[in-house]
C-alpha cells in the first residue's frame, strides 16, 4: 500500500541544491524524496505516495509533522510580529519560552539564544574559555570529549567530535582535543554497566586525572552518542565523570541536541544520571521540527562572571535570528504539548515496544546485533558478515526501505528508529516489517 516507485525524471538533473551530509553523485541513480506535504508520522510525496518517517526527520519531530497546537501558536506569533532582534529588546514570547526552559533546566537558570545545534556547542566552548580568562585561569584552556562523539561541524564543535569521516579534511585547522577512551556502553537500563562501571572507571580516572591541569570542559552527550552510532552508556559513567569534573574545577557541557526533550524517556537525559552540569546544548525537537533554533543554558555563576563591565567582562558573541519569535512559539507551544500530554512518561514507556520491534528484524533477517533502547529510540548494528555481502550495505537498505515506503536512514552501519513519541504501536508493526523486507531484499540480492 505505501509502495515508492522512485522517478528520476521527476528531480531536475541539474538541480541548484547542493543536499547536506550527502554523497551528491548517489543522486544520480537514486534522487531525493520529492515532499509534497506532511501530517503526523507520514511524509506525502508529489506523486500522492506516502512514507513513514521512522527518524523523525533527523530527530526533530516529536510530536510528528503538523502538529496542530505548534501550528495554531506559529500562525498566533506571525499576525503579530515575526522578527526583531534580540540585541536590547525582548518580547513576552521569548521571556516565557527562556523561562519555561529555565524551570526545565533547574537549577541552570540562564538561557542564551541561537539558532543551530553546532552554535549552542560554540557558545557553551567559548564560556567556559571566557570565564577561564577573567578568572585568570590562563592555562585552562583545552578540551576533552568522548571517543565516537558528535557535537556539530563548525571548527569548535567539530574539533570535539570523534568522527573522522567528517573532521579528516579539515584536521591541519582544528584545535587540539582529547577523546576519552574506555566509555562504558550498554544495551539499556538492564545492562549490570547501566547502574555500575567501577571496574572501569579507573582506566577513565587515569586520563582525565592526566589532562585535569589544563582542562577548560568536557563535553559529553549524555547517555546517547547518535551520530557516532546510535550508541548507549552508563548512566553511573556520566555520574561519576560529573563528581570527578566538579573536584577539579572542569566545567561539564551536556550536548542534548539529540537526546533532550524526552526522546530517552526524561526532559532531559543527563537527569537519568541525576547530575548538574554547567552547560545544556538544546536544538532540533526544541521547536517541534518547526523552525531552526537552539539555546545554551548555563547557572548563574558562569552568568556572574560574564556579566559586569569593563567589555571584556561581557560576552559578546551573537547569532541574527537568535530569538526569533516565531520559533520562540513554535518551541512554547511543543514543550506546552509535551508536558501537558505526558510525553515525557510516554517516551520512557515506547523502549518495550521498540525494542521487541527491532528483535523481531534481527530474528527474521539474522543480519542484525548489539540491540539497543532507551525511551523513545532502538538501534541496533548490522553483522560483519552482512556488511561483508554488500559494498555498502547500509546504503542499499535505505534504498530498499524507501521503495517499500520507510524513511530510514542508516548512521554508518547502524539501523535505528527514532520515531514521534505519538507513533501507535500498530504503525511500529508496520515499521518493523518493511524493515524487515528491506534488509532481506538486499541479503537475498547479493
Amino acid at each position: 500500500m505505501l509502495k515508492v516507485t522512485q522517478q528520476p525524471s521527476k528531480i531536475k538533473k541539474n538541480s541548484a541544491v547542493w543536499h547536506p551530509c550527502s554523497q551528491m553523485s548517489d543522486y544520480q541513480t537514486f534522487p531525493p524524496l520529492e515532499i509534497a506535504s506532511a501530517q503526523g508520522a507520514y511524509l506525502t510525496l508529489k506523486d500522492g505516495q506516502k512514507v513513514i518517517d521512522i527518524i523523525s526527520s533527523w530527530w526533530t519531530k516529536p510530536l510528528g509533522h503538523g502538529h496542530p497546537h505548534i501550528k495554531a501558536a506559529l500562525e498566533k506569533q506571525l499576525d503579530a510580529f515575526e522578527h526583531v532582534m534580540l540585541a536590547n529588546t525582548t518580547s513576552e514570547v521569548v521571556e516565557n519560552l527562556a523561562e519555561r526552559l529555565a524551570h526545565l533546566a533547574a537549577p541552570l537558570n540562564k538561557v542564551f539564544f541561537a539558532s543551530d545545534g553546532c552554535c549552542a556547542v560554540e557558545i557553551a566552548m567559548k564560556m567556559s574559555l571566557h570565564a577561564r580568562y577573567i578568572q585568570g585561569q590562563s592555562k585552562k584552556t583545552h578540551f576533552m570529549a568522548l571517543q565516537n562523539s558528535y557535537h556539530g561541524e563548525t571548527m569548535g564543535a567539530l574539533a570535539a567530535s570523534d568522527c573522522q569521516l567528517y573532521r579528516e579534511a579539515y584536521e591541519s585547522a582544528l584545535m587540539p582535543v582529547k577523546f576519552l577512551q574506555h566509555v562504558p556502553y550498554v544495551q539499556g537500563e538492564n545492562d549490570p554497566l547501566w547502574q555500575d562501571c567501577h571496574t572501569i572507571w579507573p582506566q577513565i580516572q587515569a586520563q582525565l586525572d592526566e589532562a585535569a591541569p589544563t582542562l577548560t570542559a568536557i563535553l559529553v552527550e549524555p547517555i546517547l552518542q547518535a551520530a557516532g552510532g546510535m550508541k548507549l552508556y552508563s548512566q553511573d559513567f556520566l555520574k561519576r565523570l560529573s563528581a570527578w569534573a566538579k573536584a577539579n574545577d572542569v566545567h561539564l557541557i551536556c550536548d542534548e541536541i539529540a537526546s533532550g526533550l524526552g526522546r530517552l524517556g526524561k526532559p532531559l537525559a543527563y537527569q537519568h544520571a541525576g547530575i548538574t552540569p554547567d552547560f545544556v546544548c538544546l536544538s532540533k525537537a526544541l521547536t517541534g521540527g518547526f523552525l531552526p533554533m537552539s539555546v545554551t543554558l548555563t547557572s548563574q555563576s558562569i552568568y556572574d562572571i560574564l556579566y559586569d563591565h569593563p567589555i571584556a567582562r561581557s560576552f559578546l558573541h551573537s547569532n541574527t535570528f537568535a530569538g526569533n519569535p516565531l520559533a520562540a512559539a513554535c518551541a512554547v507551544a511543543a514543550l506546552q504539548t509535551l508536558d501537558d500530554q505526558d510525553y515525557f512518561q510516554k517516551a520512557h514507556h515506547m523502549q518495550v515496544a521498540l525494542k521487541h520491534g527491532m528483535e523481531k528484524v534481527a530474528s527474521a533477517t539474522g543480519a542484525l546485533h548489539r540491540i539497543r533502547s532507551l525511551g523513545a529510540m532502538v538501534a541496533a548494528d548490522l553483522t560483519d558478515e552482512a556488511c561483508a555481502s554488500h559494498k555498502r550495505c547500509a546504503w542499499a537498505i535505505y534504498q530498499e526501505a524507501t521503495r517499500e515506503g520507510l524513511l530510514l536512514r542508516p548512521v554508518g552501519q547502524t539501523l535505528y528508529w527514532f520515531p514521534p513519541f505519538n507513533i501507535s504501536n500498530p504503525l511500529l508493526d508496520v515499521v518493523a516489517d518493511k524493515t524487515t523486507q528491506a534488509v532481506k531484499k538486499v541479503l537475498d540480492a547479493c
